[in-house]
């Protein structure tokens, strides 16, 4: 039984950040950047137009609200652990330093499927719009080659979602620097994109439209507030990036709180507008923020927010494999993985080997999976992260409470808790059928734990 909830010392952990393996080459503008281009993406140009449709209607705004403030409480107790310990790993890495092995095992595979299936969903999101866009030009990818099987379109393969993975793939394998770069110029032009919808959009307001506000109830916001989390699973994404940031302690906290206030207002601006300018009703549409500037007759605006989306959820795509990358690097790097994934290649300072395998794996979920049923599963891990990151700073505080951090989350233990169990209740608003395929998945982690991970962790030698 002590396997289950050995821990990892906090030398050890500080001791990798010590480590050149990985090249900390990252400012304060780069990690919000890296936070802004994971959130603001599939989001706001996909999503809002559903969820307003089906379950939400004008009210979405409430529900990116509740949503912000849910991650706002574990935002803190990010902020505590990543400048206290900024280290690669995110939620894993936390969890392993307070509660214990196995439950850091499990998260952090609760972790893996949850960015493999998001990189999956958000390049079939991409897929779509690029075909939009194309179709403009009088261009058609054949049925065929453009969706998954089971999607009901007779196709065999979505190829533009495999290679828009394998393209960013071949970009995050050669250096952390290069893609932040690539990252933060698409980021604002993304940010442009956004605010011209926000300010042309206001003058098509019609206040009318937001009546009824609430059509499906207060459970319509609770439960659109749950399917819209995996939205800001992108200061996630910047935990993640610890080992790679100069100056980590002050840095990682101004970084995640920064990239999550500037989200939540843009998602609560967009969803008011675009259910001001257009009825609830029709918004049922892969591509609303184009579709809402068509109603009122925007065409050639609504052109240059499908360009401004296929770029702005590319950027999407980078953040997420960065993160899935980072996080199976630290598991292999403490012996729970195979030691492939914790390869670094001599000359781009990555973790090649991993960087690729990741991309091959997400772009055949991505080419052959229909992920419908699937992308639930993303809400559900990020909720369980942010649950377990809640617990766990109250542990840090009782059982390191002369850790020095610059960041501190105030009102510990209530705060945590009631993190904790916000998110618990959200998660309660997830479909049936998502707890049984997120059960499913934690016993096959378990699995692999007693088969594997346990007998080659590095604590156990």
């Amino acid at each position: 039984m002590y396997a289950f909830f050995r821990k990892k010392s906090m030398a050890d952990l500080l001791a990798h950040g010590q480590n050149k393996e990985l090249n900390r080459t990252l400012n304060l503008m780069d990690l919000i950047l890296l936070g802004v281009g994971c959130v603001i993406g599939t989001g706001i140009f996909v999503i809002t137009g559903v969820i307003a449709a089906e379950s939400a209607g004008p009210g979405i705004s409430l529900s990116f609200i509740v949503a912000g403030i849910a991650c706002a409480l574990a935002a803190f107790c990010y902020a505590e652990f990543s400048s206290s310990i900024p280290i690669s790993g995110s939620v894993y890495t936390y969890t392993y330093a307070t509660l214990g092995e196995f439950i850091a095992f499990l998260i952090g595979w609760d972790l893996m499927l949850e960015y493999v299936i998001a990189l999956a969903a958000v390049a079939a999101g991409w897929s779509g719009y690029f075909q939009s866009l194309i179709s403009g030009f009088g261009l058609h990818i054949p049925a065929a080659l453009s969706s998954a099987p089971g999607s009901g379109q007779n196709g065999i393969v979505n190829l533009p979602a495999m290679i828009i993975i394998l393209l960013i793939t071949a970009l995050v394998s050669k250096g952390v620097k290069e893609s932040t770069r690539f990252n933060n110029i698409i980021v604002f032009l993304k940010i442009g994109i956004v605010l011209l919808f926000i300010f042309a959009g206001m003058n098509y307001v019609k206040p009318e439209n937001w009546t009824p506000f609430l059509p499906f109830g207060i459970e319509g916001v609770i439960t659109s507030a749950a399917t819209v989390f995996f939205a800001y699973i992108g200061f996630d994404v910047i935990a993640n990036a610890s080992e790679e940031v100069k100056r980590p302690q002050r840095n990682m906290p101004i970084g995640i709180v920064a990239s999550l206030a500037i989200c939540t207002v843009l998602y609560v601006a967009v969803s008011l507008v675009l259910t001001g300018m257009v009825p609830y009703t029709q918004l049922n549409v892969a591509d609303p923020v184009s579709f809402a500037l068509k109603f009122v007759g925007q065409d050639s605006l609504a052109g240059i927010i499908s360009v401004g989306a296929i770029v702005g959820i590319t950027t999407v795509l980078l953040a997420l494999l960065y993160a899935q990358i980072r996080l199976t690097y630290a598991m292999s790097r403490d012996g729970l993985l195979p030691k492939v994934f914790a390869n670094v290649h001599p000359k781009f300072k990555t973790p090649f080997k991993n960087t690729w395998i990741t991309g091959f794996i997400a772009a055949a979920i991505a080419g052959f999976v229909d992920l419908t049923t699937l992308a639930h599963l993303v809400n559900m891990g990020t909720l369980a992260a942010f649950t377990l990151i809640s617990i766990a700073v109250i542990v840090l505080r009782k059982k390191q409470p002369d850790l020095k951090a610059s960041f501190r989350v105030p009102f510990v233990p209530v705060l945590p808790a009631v993190s904790a169990l916000l998110c618990i209740y959200l998660a309660t608003s997830l479909p049936g059928i998502t707890w049984i395929s997120f059960v499913i998945w934690i016993v096959l982690g378990a699995i692999v734990y007693l088969s594997y991970s346990r007998k080659h962790s590095h604590l156990n030698k």
